[in-house]
């Protein structure tokens, strides 16, 4: 019973936005098997793939006033200050601002960097470049939210990637979100761009990984209490 408990531990529950494509997937694995059985199995294991993309973990936020956390899985690609996207309004000069580049292998469930609520949200139509390049936060198609808490406005930008064709959204203008709370996703292979208040100074480096919705970003109220925490 122990091993059974400690296999579904390491089970992630799957994205409802993941049921069509492995439906899909699953369905030509069959046709491939019925055309010749090698071409089924590599269908299956493509199939397997999909279901280890769309997965959706449980995440343990910290929850504390002043915590910036991560709001996608993947590797911290740059930090640097920068300019925030136009349609933000969010200010015209240069930000602190934290890349973090998904591949195809991390979770792609974005979540809330911060709790507040989503004062703006805007589509930006462009090109496809590749995430990992530092011009596609100008040029590749994306989304911009506005997160504004009590005393922060945190601008969180997800953007489309050489294969990623496809942003979705989960939350809407006006809706109040938590920290960790899940606010949108990528397909496939993309960038987050966190934008914080000016002045900022980020707790990751370049090349270190993130947990969305555990990795702390910054520490905008530097407190000596520690932070509670909440599962979601």
């Amino acid at each position: 019973m122990s091993v059974i408990n400690s296999i579904r531990s390491q089970l992630s529950p799957i994205h409802p936005q993941g049921f069509p494509f492995i439906g899909v997937f699953a369905f030509l694995s069959l046709i491939l098997f019925w055309v010749w059985s090698p071409l089924g199995w590599i269908g299956t294991i493509a199939t397997a793939w999909c279901v280890y993309f769309f997965r959706d973990p449980v995440r343990v936020t910290p929850v504390r006033e002043g915590l910036v956390v991560a709001p996608a899985d993947g590797r911290v690609s740059l930090v640097a200050n920068a300019v925030p996207p136009p349609e933000l309004g969010l200010s015209d000069r240069p930000l602190p601002r934290i890349s973090i580049f998904m591949s195809v292998f991390d979770c792609h469930v974005n979540r809330s960097p911060v709790s507040g609520r989503v004062e703006r949200m805007v589509y930006r139509a462009g090109k496809f470049l590749s995430a990992d390049l530092d011009k596609a936060s100008e040029d590749n198609e994306r989304n911009a939210f506005i997160i504004a808490g009590p005393r922060v406005r945190i601008g969180v930008v997800q953007i489309a990637g050489l294969v990623a064709r496809r942003i979705v959204p989960f939350v809407q203008e006006g809706q109040a979100v938590a920290a960790g709370d899940r606010i949108g996703m990528i397909r496939f292979g993309s960038r987050l761009d966190v934008y914080l208040p000016e002045g900022s100074r980020a707790l990751v480096a370049e090349g270190q990984s993130s947990i969305a919705g555990e990795t702390v970003l910054a520490d905008l109220a530097a407190s000596s209490a520690g932070p509670s925490f909440r599962v979601g």
